[in-house]
């Protein structure tokens, strides 16, 4: 009764309480020392620059471009598809120069959600970290159900619901049991609770499996293609640029997955050297070899004959060679495998760092003294990814997994943005976050001109002020170079600012207004949630936790005070 009324009372403080902490911050050395040590144990530093790049791509080359290069190359970019994967990667590739910044700053395990507490407060990194676990239990369970759908190719089914066991009264969609999903999710969730270098060892081992698979079925592709079918039967861009770009939102799927390597940062020996080359150049490997894949696709079958499902085993079927079905069933079943436990791996350490700020309950913060990962964590997402696994199809969640990543990136370009100009820099607030505002209202009136198809002229005009806010912007707030040098001395940044991360916020908003109207709703609904929960525990939580440490460290320095005092005495009474 007694904690019930506690209770009530905490949240008749709520008004006071979202004021005090909503907008509060902490500075990089509070969030390395302080807030890291929460946790009890230290994470081990045991991942090399090579790990990461292979956590990277590990992560990123799993069944997206499986399951959205056929369908994109048919509905929407014919033949073009490679260039939708390059624009969804140059998108990728400024998110994760934002990333890469922060990381080499804060070398914590906390990735989007740390920077932008750092930045612009708790709830908004609270925000931001909730869409993100979002992403990756949700994408995580529906991947580890498209792993049983390939794993039946591998063997010779056709049918992709074969080991699956059908529940009549379930609603359509849910009413599929899919138990080789859930033995996935869980045996890697046992992996990850062992050691954080054997489960990269681990990865790193699939990857280099999974690459010289897309290679196989890259030159497979080109030697049993044409380039004829690049351009038959209505050219390279049959739907035009419009074509290009819807499919460069859809594709955008296949890059999520990047960020894991930011949330290993904890976790590396030397994070100043080899975060920028294991988050960058994982980017840059794994759009390479979609195009490659998506060349491949196209010059084997023309666009409008390609299966919108498995469109690489039908492809293969089609020009003569039927026994490689199989094999593209296991490649990427084992690419599924590396995806899961890089995302796993991921997701783990956001939950751990959101717990270490005690908006969850502190026991999900815990990392194991022995093993050095965050164990709690680990087994509480694995439980959540393979109940969901169990019931829900991939085509329900795919848009709403883009969203919140989306958000989330927009979310962290905004914040380097902020954090370089006004907390390193010393700039006025009010001008970078006018700047800001105008950045995001033109890039949203540019995407919503694109969207519902309005005149060309609309397109310049805001396309044109755009630019011209940014080098207005860079010209009467420029960035002190030399400032910057000394406040991140070994460390890198991101060059040529404010422009890297203002094209990254202009890409962000422009391939989110491309997505469907229910993908937003959906995407409210969630924030209503997120919100409501932060309202009634996580703000509360904070608070309390924060008036403990002010008490302690008060009552530290009474003792520290008091001890001197004490010895004084005897030293007179002595003399």
């Amino acid at each position: 009764m007694t904690m019930l009324s506690n209770y009530f009372y905490s949240l008749s403080q709520t008004p006071q309480r979202l004021r005090k902490r909503m907008l509060a911050t902490w500075t990089p050395d509070q969030e390395f020392n302080q807030v890291r040590h929460r946790s009890g144990a230290d994470m081990k530093r045991k991942l090399n620059w090579y790990d990461l790049v292979a956590l990277g791509v590990g992560g990123m080359l799993g069944v997206g471009v499986f399951v959205t290069t056929g369908p994109v190359a048919l509905h929407q970019s014919g033949p073009s598809v490679f260039m939708s994967y390059i624009i969804a990667g140059i998108s990728a590739l400024l998110s994760s120069l934002c990333y890469t910044e922060f990381a080499v700053q804060v070398p914590v395990a906390g990735g989007a959600f740390s920077y932008l507490r750092l930045t612009f407060g708790e709830f908004l990194g609270y925000f931001g970290g909730a869409n993100i676990l979002m992403e990756y239990v949700f994408s995580n369970a529906a991947v580890a159900r498209s792993f049983t759908e390939y794993l039946s190719f591998a063997f010779g089914e056709k049918n992709p619901n074969v080991w699956r066991v059908e529940v009549h009264g379930l609603p359509k969609d849910y009413n599929m049991l899919d138990f080789p999903a859930v033995a996935l999710i869980l045996l890697l969730t046992l992996c990850l609770c062992h050691s954080t270098k054997e489960s990269s060892i681990l990865n790193l081992i699939m990857t280099v499996f999974h690459v010289i698979f897309f290679g196989f079925i890259i030159v497979a592709g080109y030697c049993n293609g044409s380039a004829k079918n690049m351009v038959n039967p209505k050219g390279i861009a049959p739907y035009g640029v419009r074509g290009v770009l819807d499919g460069a939102a859809i594709v955008y799927f296949s890059y999520i997955g990047y960020d894991s390597a930011s949330t290993m940062a904890e976790e590396v020996k030397d994070p100043y050297k080899s975060l920028p080359i294991g988050i960058v150049g994982s980017v840059l490997i794994t759009t390479l070899l979609y195009c490659l894949m998506a060349l491949s696709l196209c010059m084997m079958v023309p666009y409008n004959k390609i299966s919108e499902k498995a469109s690489y085993s039908m492809a293969f079927l089609k020009v003569g060679w039927s026994w490689t079905s199989n094999i593209v069933g296991a490649g990427a079943s084992l690419g599924i495998v590396a995806s899961l436990l890089v995302a796993m791996l991921g997701q783990a350490r956001y939950l751990c760092v959101i717990g270490r700020a005690r908006l969850v309950p502190s026991w999900l913060a815990k990392v194991h003294p022995s093993t050095g990962t965050p164990l709690n964590a680990t087994i509480f997402l694995g439980f959540c990814t393979a109940s969901i696994a169990l019931f829900t199809e991939l085509d329900i969640i795919i848009e709403l997994i883009s969203i919140g990543t989306l958000m989330v990136f927009y979310m962290v370009a905004n914040a380097l943005i902020y954090r370089r100009y006004v907390i390193t820099g010393g700039t006025p607030p009010l001008h970078t976050l006018l700047f800001l505002f105008l950045l995001s209202l033109t890039s949203l009136c540019f995407s919503i001109v694109w969207k519902f198809k309005q005149q060309w002229w609309g397109l310049l005009l805001f396309g044109g002020f755009m630019i011209t806010i940014i080098a207005f912007f860079q010209h009467m707030v420029p960035c002190d170079n030399t400032l910057v040098q000394q406040q991140y001395a070994h460390c890198w940044y991101v060059p040529f600012m404010p422009w890297p991360p203002s094209m990254s916020i202009f890409l962000n908003v422009f391939l989110m207004m491309t997505l469907k109207t229910l993908s937003f709703q959906r995407f409210a609904l969630w924030s209503c949630f997120i919100t409501m929960f932060y309202v009634l525990y996580g703000v509360h939580s904070t608070y309390q936790a924060e008036e403990i440490e002010n008490l302690s460290g008060v009552n530290q320095v009474v003792m520290n005070l008091s001890v001197p005092n004490l010895q004084t005495k005897v030293e007179i009474q002595v003399l």
